[in-house]
């Protein structure tokens, strides 16, 4: 299955994982999700259960203040994603997640992850490298909202995303990268006036 070896190729990168033990420990906990466009993973309120990895699609991260949706994740293809908080806390998530088109994933539940994590001191590790993945990733995108002015951030998002720029709606992408939306489509119009990203300040 085309789906489970991305997954198996992600896993790759943190710990050597033979065929044998991926289809004897990890493959039978998989589950293959299909979610359409605009339809919810986990809504504010619920329990997540379950750790994605996207084969198909794109599945935004938002929380809600008033009637404003404010997009603090955005991933494709061969990215993680999930309510970190309620999933390691076993608490109600402050977050929906949601597919902003036709989506695929493969999922684990939360229950099974931990049985998976006691049988061998190798898939402990896979599941600690995993998540510090995760925590750095974040830390950067934290780091860059700080650091970087919203010219630079939106530049450094088209360089490392172009394909994102054209497949998610721009109010999300506004949100995600904390630019006005006034300033977001200015910055796009540069871009298009100026392809090489030389857009003048």
């Amino acid at each position: 299955m085309e789906n489970v070896k991305l997954f198996l190729g992600f896993l790759r990168k943190f710990v050597a994982i033979t065929d044998e033990e991926f289809e004897k420990s990890i493959q039978p906990l998989l589950k293959v999700r299909r979610f359409r466009k605009k339809e919810f993973l986990v809504r504010e309120g619920e329990i997540e259960n379950y750790f994605n990895f996207i084969t198909k699609g794109i599945i935004r991260k938002y929380y809600k203040t008033s009637k404003v949706e404010n997009n603090i994740q955005i991933s494709t293809e061969g990215q993680i994603i999930l309510s970190q908080q309620s999933f390691l806390s076993r608490r109600p998530s402050e977050y929906f997640v949601e597919a902003i088109e036709p989506s695929t994933v493969i999922s684990i539940r939360q229950d099974k992850l931990e049985e998976l994590y006691t049988q061998s001191k190798k898939m402990e590790r896979l599941g600690r490298l995993v998540i510090t993945h995760m925590m750095i990733i974040s830390d950067i995108w934290q780091m860059q909202m700080i650091k970087m002015t919203p010219r630079e951030r939106f530049l450094a998002f088209v360089n490392k995303n172009p394909e994102l720029m054209r497949r998610v709606p721009q109010k999300y992408l506004a949100s995600y990268l904390n630019i006005k939306p006034e300033t977001f489509s200015r910055f796009k119009h540069l871009l298009r006036n100026n392809p090489t990203n030389n857009m003048a300040a």
